[in-house]
């Protein structure tokens, strides 16, 4: 997958499409997702231009790496779901079904999340 900057977080980081900041640093936003699966939804973006994780683990300065994963500690705690538990998702490629061709995470909690992938995965 290749970058492409007229992607719609792109597009948010750049504020050319608002979004509801639920927190911001000099390496991440987070806002809520705009279709929610549980009562927590979260998407945590880094500011810079990675097409996902892999490529993010690869380019990102050990500060970018350093500050993103800490703002995930931080964003959960903020979101009150530190103590309860919460799931951390990263799509990857087609398999996966990444949507946005930028690397961004899913917090979801809130409430009790079930097994990982459901009944047909087991």
């Amino acid at each position: 997958m290749i970058y492409n900057a007229d992607n719609i977080f792109a597009k948010i980081l750049e504020n050319k499409i608002p979004c509801k900041k639920f927190y911001e640093d000099e390496f991440v936003l987070s806002f809520p997702d705009i279709n929610p699966l549980t009562s927590v939804h979260l998407l945590i973006i880094p500011k810079g231009s990675y097409v996902s994780f892999h490529d993010f683990s690869l380019k990102a300065s050990p500060e970018e790496l350093a500050g993103f994963f800490r703002a995930v500690g931080l964003i959960a705690k903020k979101a009150g779901v530190e103590r309860s538990g919460y799931r951390l998702i990263a799509n990857h490629g087609r398999d996966a079904n990444q949507e946005v061709p930028h690397f961004h995470m899913h917090l979801l909690g809130g409430e009790p999340l079930g097994s990982m992938l459901g009944s047909r995965h087991r």
